[in-house]
C-alpha cells in the first residue's frame, strides 16, 4: 500500500573521471566523464523509505539538468504519492506539460532529462513501499494498471488505449512460463565494455578473453573514426569469439547516410548483427535509407539511445526506419514512456533493447 506525502526532493551532480582510462569512449564522444544528475524524494511515511532516480549524462553540463530538476521539484513535494499512482498519467503529463517549462522542450533535451529522473525516482519509492523489485511490480499490475501510467498524446494514430490494453491482456496468458524462465535463465545481453574506441589491441584482447570467461556472448564494438581501424579492430574482436557468438557495431551518429552504408558494408565480413547510431539521431528517413540497403547484406539498424521521446519512435516504426530499438529510462520520460514505445514495438514486431535501467520488464509485459 503506497503512503506518504512527497516532503522533499533533492538533487546531486555526480561525475567520474571515466575519460582518464579511455572508459566509455566513441567516435563522436572522446572523452567522456560518465556522470547522472542524481535524484532523491523523501516523504512522511513511518518507513522513511527514499525514492532514488537520475538521469544519464557525460559530464559537462550535468550542472544543468540538476537546474531542471530544481525547476520541476515544485510539481512534486507536497503531492501525496497514492495521488500520483492512481493517476499516474496525469501526473507525468503535468511534468511534461508546464505552461512555461516545455517551452525548452517540449518532451525533449535537458527538461525531459530532468524530467526521466523525477520519474524514475518516484518509480523506486512506489516499488520499495511494494516491497517489490521495479520488473515485479510491473509485471503483476493489471493491464488497465499499466495503460493508465501511459500518455497516449499524439500516438493514438498508430496505437490506441483500447489497443494497448488487449496486447497486454494477451500477454498476460503466458505470463508465468515467460517469468519462470526469465528468472531461471537470465535476461538476455551485450557487453560494450571490452571493446571502447580508446583502447589499445592488448587492452581490447584481454578484456575480450576476460568476457569470454565470464559467459558473455554478444560484443559490440565501437566503429566509425577510422576504417581500416575498424576493420582491424572488428577482425580481432571476431577471431577471438567465432562465429557462434554475436557481433553488433555502434558508431555513436559519426556518418552522413551515403558513408555509413558504405562503411558498413566493408564491415559486413564480420557478420554484424547490426549497426547502431550510424547517423544523427533525429534522421528518421535517413536511417529509413540505411535500413533498406543493409538489409539483404542480414544487417539491421538500431536507434534509440537518444531519441527524444515516444513520439520519434512511433515515426521510425512507421518509416521502417530501424530493426532494434533501444529505449532509455533516462533519456524517454522514464517507465511511463518506456512503456508506450514497448507496446509500439510489439505491435510492429520490432525487438527492443533497454540500454540503462528496468531491462527485465520486457519479456513478461
Amino acid at each position: 500500500m503506497v503512503k506518504g506525502k512527497i516532503t522533499g526532493l533533492s538533487v546531486k551532480d555526480v561525475r567520474f573521471p571515466t575519460s582518464l582510462g579511455q572508459h566509455g569512449s566513441d567516435a563522436m564522444h572522446t572523452d567522456p566523464d560518465y556522470s547522472a544528475a542524481y535524484v532523491v524524494i523523501e516523504t512522511d511515511a513511518e518507513d522513511a523509505i527514499k525514492g532514488y532516480g537520475l538521469t544519464f549524462t557525460l559530464g559537462k553540463g550535468t550542472e544543468i539538468v540538476v537546474c531542471a530538476v530544481k525547476a520541476l521539484s515544485h510539481l512534486v513535494v507536497g503531492r501525496n504519492l497514492e495521488d500520483i499512482v492512481a493517476n499516474f498519467r496525469d501526473f507525468y503529463r503535468q511534468l511534461t506539460s508546464d505552461g512555461q517549462l516545455r517551452w525548452i522542450g517540449p518532451e525533449k533535451g535537458v527538461v525531459h532529462l530532468a524530467t526521466a529522473a523525477v520519474l524514475n525516482a518516484v518509480w523506486d519509492l512506489w516499488a520499495k513501499q511494494e516491497q517489490k523489485p521495479l520488473w515485479k511490480l510491473l509485471v503483476y499490475m493489471t493491464p488497465e494498471q499499466l495503460v493508465s501510467c501511459i500518455d497516449f498524446r499524439y500516438i493514438t494514430d498508430v496505437l490506441t488505449e483500447a489497443q494497448a490494453l488487449e496486447i497486454l491482456q494477451n500477454g498476460k496468458q503466458r505470463q508465468e512460463a515467460r517469468e519462470e524462465h526469465m528468472v531461471k535463465h537470465g535476461y538476455p545481453a551485450y557487453t560494450t565494455s571490452c571493446a571502447w574506441l580508446g583502447y589499445s589491441d592488448n587492452q581490447l584482447q584481454k578484456l575480450c578473453a576476460d568476457a569470454l570467461k565470464e559467459g558473455w556472448t554478444r560484443f559490440k564494438v565501437k566503429v566509425g573514426a577510422d576504417l581500416q581501424d575498424d576493420i582491424r579492430r572488428c577482425k580481432l574482436i571476431r577471431d577471438m569469439i567465432g562465429h557462434d557468438n554475436e557481433l553488433m557495431l555502434d558508431a555513436n551518429q559519426r556518418w552522413d547516410v551515403n558513408e555509413a552504408i558504405s562503411w558498413v558494408k566493408e564491415l559486413a565480413v564480420f557478420k554484424p548483427l547490426w549497426i547502431e547510431e550510424p547517423t544523427s539521431p533525429d534522421d528518421i528517413l535517413g536511417h529509413g535509407t540505411i535500413s533498406k540497403a543493409l538489409a539483404p547484406l542480414g544487417i539491421g539498424v538500431a536507434t534509440g539511445e537518444q531519441c527524444h521521446n515516444r513520439v520519434m519512435f512511433k515515426q521510425f516504426l512507421q518509416a521502417r526506419a530501424l530493426q532494434y530499438l533501444q529505449i532509455d529510462s533516462c533519456r524517454l520520460g522514464s517507465v511511463n514512456e518506456n512503456l508506450s514505445v514497448l507496446l509500439m514495438a510489439k505491435k510492429f514486431n520490432r525487438c527492443v533493447n533497454m540500454w540503462i535501467i528496468y531491462t527485465n520488464t520486457l519479456n513478461t509485459l
